[in-house]
C-alpha cells in the first residue's frame, strides 16, 4: 500500500488526542505518513486544527476529506451515531479506517460496520486504547504465575465526571439518540474488554443501571456481574457524577488464591501486589514501563511513543502502510459491543442474561 495519507474528521477532545499522536508519530520518521485533512461541523475549529497541523484540507464537510486526493487512511471521530455512516463511505473507498469507540449506538450497527470493513478487505481499529496500556499488558503477564492458584474474582470501578463538561465538553453524550446510552456503553465498553482481555470470555451477565442526572436513556450508573466461560465471577461499577475536579479514575483489584493485584492507575502504574507469603509489593511506574518494554518488544523510540499514549495510532499506521490486519480491530470491539447489549438486555428485564 502506498504511504499513509491521513485525513481526520472530529476535532473535539479524542480528535484533539488522535492529532497530537498523529504529529508525534510522523516526526519521529518512522512511518512515512502524511497528516492533510481536517473536518469538523464547527468550521472555526477545524481551521484551529489546521493552523497546528498544517492540514491542506479543512472544511465542515466529511466528504471534503473522504476525497481528498491522496488520502488513504482516515480517523473517525465524530459523535456515536456518525460512526455507521461514515465507516461505511470511508470502506466504500478502500480507505483504511480507525474509528474511535463505541463504534455505534446499537449491536446491530455494529454488526453492519464489521460486514462492511471486512468485505471491503481495508485496514480497521477501533479505540480500545487500554490495549495498549502498560500497567495493564504487565498485569496480565504477572496473574500467569502457576503458583497463584485459581483466579477467585476481580472488581474494577471506573469513574468520571460526566463528559458533557469540562475538558471533554461533549454535549452529545447527553443524548440517547447520538451515543446510545451511557456510561456503560460510552466509557465502559474499555472495561468490557479490558475484561475479556484479562480474565477471559463473558458468558453471561447480571446488569442494573440507573439515571440520576436527567438525561432519558443515558445512564449514569452501571453495576455488572460478569460470568466467564471458565465460571469465574468479575465485577464492574461504572460511575459518571459530578466531581468535576476528580479525574477519570480506574481501581482493580485481582483475587487469586494466592495472591492479590491492585493498581488505581489504567496506563502507567504503579502496581501493588501481595503473594501467599510476605509482604504487600509495590512495583513502581518505573518498573512497569521497563517491563511493558520486554513484554511488547520495544526500541527506545516506540517505548517513548508508548510512554506518551501515541503507540496505538504509531501501529495503526504501519498496518495501514503494510496493508496488514490492525489491533484491536472491529471485531474485537463487537465481541465487548455483545456483552454492552447483553448488559443493558439485562438492565431492561431485571434477569440474568446470556451474550449472544
Amino acid at each position: 500500500m502506498p504511504d499513509p495519507v491521513v485525513g481526520l474528521i472530529g476535532c473535539g477532545f479524542i480528535g484533539r488526542f488522535h492529532s497530537r499522536n498523529l504529529r508525534g508519530v510522523i516526526r519521529t520518521e518512522r512511518v512515512p505518513a502524511r497528516y492533510v485533512a481536517v473536518c469538523d461541523r464547527d468550521a472555526a475549529r477545524a481551521q484551529e486544527f489546521a493552523a497546528i497541523t498544517g492540514a491542506e484540507v479543512v472544511t465542515d464537510a466529511a466528504e471534503h476529506v473522504l476525497t481528498a486526493p491522496g488520502v488513504n487512511a482516515v480517523y473517525i471521530c465524530t459523535e456515536t451515531s456518525e460512526h455507521p455512516e461514515l465507516v461505511r463511505r470511508a470502506a466504500g473507498l478502500g480507505l483504511a479506517v480507525f474509528c474511535e469507540k463505541p463504534l455505534a449506538r446499537t449491536l446491530s450497527e455494529v454488526e453492519e460496520m464489521v460486514r462492511v470493513v471486512e468485505a471491503a478487505g481495508v485496514v480497521n481499529q477501533v479505540g480500545l486504547v487500554l490495549r495498549y496500556s502498560p500497567v495493564f499488558t504487565v498485569l496480565k503477564e504477572l496473574m500467569q504465575a502457576d503458583e497463584l492458584g485459581p483466579l477467585l474474582t476481580a472488581h474494577l470501578r471506573d469513574d468520571q465526571f460526566f463528559p458533557i463538561r469540562g475538558h471533554y465538553a461533549s454535549g452529545w453524550r447527553g443524548e440517547v439518540s447520538k451515543a446510545g446510552g451511557g456510561t456503560l456503553i460510552e466509557h465502559s465498553i474499555h472495561d468490557v474488554d479490558l475484561f475479556r482481555w484479562l480474565f477471559g470470555e463473558i458468558a453471561r451477565v447480571r446488569c442494573h443501571t440507573r439515571v440520576t442526572s436527567g438525561h432519558a436513556g443515558v445512564e449514569d450508573v452501571a453495576l455488572v456481574t460478569f460470568q466467564h466461560a471458565g465460571g469465574v465471577q468479575t465485577t464492574l461499577s461504572s460511575i459518571w457524577h459530578a466531581i468535576d475536579a476528580r479525574p477519570s479514575t480506574r481501581r482493580l483489584e485481582v483475587f487469586f488464591e494466592g495472591g492479590w493485584f491492585a493498581t488505581e492507575h489504567d496506563f502507567i502504574g504503579p502496581i501493588r501486589y501481595q503473594l501467599r507469603t510476605g509482604p504487600e509489593v509495590e512495583l513502581s511506574a518505573e518498573e512497569v514501563i521497563e517491563r511493558y518494554r520486554a513484554i511488547a518488544g520495544l526500541d527506545e523510540i516506540e517505548l517513548g511513543l508508548a510512554t506518551r499514549g501515541m503507540l496505538e495510532d504509531y501501529r495503526f499506521l504501519q498496518c495501514a502502510q503494510a496493508g496488514q490486519a490492525a489491533f484491536p480491530d472491529f471485531r474485537t470491539a463487537l465481541a465487548a459491543h455483545r456483552v454492552v447489549d447483553a448488559c443493558y438486555a439485562s438492565a431492561r428485564d431485571g434477569r440474568e442474561v446470556a451474550v449472544g
